[in-house]
């Protein structure tokens, strides 16, 4: 008998029943005599015990309360992290005392709404908006080329409530839409349409130009008619402790379902934007062709700006992009620390989070780097089921390596064993000592 065999392990995902199953997996597969339990009463009780469950299924005060004996899946409090307005504090508040980080030009020119009703955008005009309203057109102040924007819900996910627009009347409108209590009579507005009262937080981001675009069926053999779609990254990060964080380096590319076109003005408040969301949850097709391992588009045609093929995607580009993304992240956790409040590490916590890159291209980019990273949001509880079967593989992986890096050196007392840089290793973000109250 091992000491992981007196651990008494909690695990419920009642809406996440692929998770849970994965989760089952990589418990095992540190011990098959370790004993699981669907309900938190059974659990408690025991010496040692593990909670590696949906955020709200856990016992947040056996947590605090039990530092050497309860390790759980979640921090307490990580909200500079995960909504997207405290996201974007954080990263304010560690630029200005550390100016030169990636993150002034890795994360997207940003700004914080908050509006319960549509006619208190006039008010923010003035305000909180005046930066953006210096970069709209409108009666005193024409632009020289179109810029666009992108709003989003601060608590919302699966691209409920994203819009773009270019102008003030523009993101009026869009408000207009949300506060109206009229249905919408022909239903196409409504299926992402959200409740400004009830959210009341919104961020409005830059709308970043020349994406990088793959045709994402070039990789499974169809070669005729390619077309340059536009993808995210989806970067499954773990952190550990008061803190460790690392990144499992096997990165999904997800795709539009749809060709890339710049934005147009019938786009403008619209809900229609298959050429420009990349969230799966949004995609009018789901199959695999829509979600690509980053790895297997090495060979894929680079579409230009004129829909021309440029050059190929290399092994060199793939190594590029991943040590990019992981200097951003080491940065970002770094920036969401500055909130003592709003996220508090805990020695006894791991956290899986999915972490959204957006890659842009550029031929003559600074330096000979033709490629720029861009950190779009972090998630907690992602929804990794929408990877679909066929990586579900990668899935196995990265639920082991969590296994093998947060909960089993926490219970035998011995670090994770070193391989190297295998390719389904986590692969170290940041290693910070955090100090206070909460860190141990």
């Amino acid at each position: 008998m091992t000491a992981l065999d007196n651990v008494r392990v909690f695990v419920s995902f009642p809406d996440a029943k692929y998770t849970e199953k994965l989760v089952h997996q990589a418990i095992h597969h540190l011990s098959p005599n370790i004993r699981i339990h669907s309900h938190l009463v059974d659990c408690l009780g025991a010496q040692h015990v593990l909670q590696w469950s949906t955020y709200d299924e856990i016992s947040h005060e056996a947590t605090m309360a039990r530092p050497q004996d309860v390790l759980s899946s979640s921090y307490v409090i990580r909200k500079s992290l995960i909504r997207k307005h405290f996201l974007h504090r954080s990263v304010k508040t560690y630029l200005a005392k550390n100016p030169t980080s990636r993150l002034g030009t890795s994360v997207p020119q940003t700004w914080n709404v908050e509006i319960v009703h549509a006619d208190e955008l006039d008010e923010l005009w003035m305000d909180d908006l005046y930066d953006l309203a210096q970069l709209l057109p409108d009666e005193s102040n024409d632009a020289e080329e179109d810029k666009w924007f992108i709003l989003k819900p601060g608590m919302a996910d699966r691209g409920m409530g994203i819009r773009l627009f270019k102008s003030k009347a523009g993101l009026q409108a869009i408000f207009d839409a949300f506060n109206s209590d009229e249905e919408d009579s022909e239903g196409e507005e409504s299926d992402t349409n959200v409740v400004t009262s009830q959210l009341r937080h919104f961020v409005i981001q830059e709308y970043l130009p020349n994406p990088l675009l793959i045709d994402p069926r070039e990789s499974m053999g169809k070669v005729s008619a390619l077309e340059g779609r536009k993808f995210h990254l989806r970067a499954y990060c773990v952190s550990q402790g008061a803190l460790k964080v690392f990144l499992f380096p096997r990165i999904l590319a997800l795709f539009s379902s749809a060709a890339y076109q710049p934005p147009s003005d019938k786009e403008e408040g619209s809900s229609q934007l298959s050429a420009h969301l990349t969230n799966t949850a949004l995609q009018e097709s789901r199959g695999e062709e829509n979600v690509r391992l980053l790895q297997e588009l090495v060979g894929s045609h680079i579409f230009g700006r004129e829909q021309n093929h440029g050059r190929s995607f290399t092994q060199a580009d793939v190594d590029w992009i991943i040590d990019e993304v992981v200097n951003c992240l080491g940065e970002v956790f770094k920036a969401g620390l500055t909130s003592a409040i709003h996220f508090q590490t805990l020695p006894n916590a791991f956290e899986l989070f999915g972490a959204d890159f957006l890659v842009t291209y550029s031929p003559e980019g600074e330096g000979g780097i033709p490629f720029q990273v861009h950190l779009l949001e972090i998630n907690a509880e992602p929804a990794i089921h929408l990877t679909g079967p066929r990586l579900g593989w990668i899935l196995e992986e990265l639920f082991r390596e969590i296994a093998d890096t947060c909960v089993g050196p926490f219970f035998t007392h011995t670090p994770r064993e070193e391989t190297g840089d295998a390719p389904g290793r986590l692969r170290q973000c940041l290693e910070i000592q955090v100090r206070g109250t909460t860190a141990w």
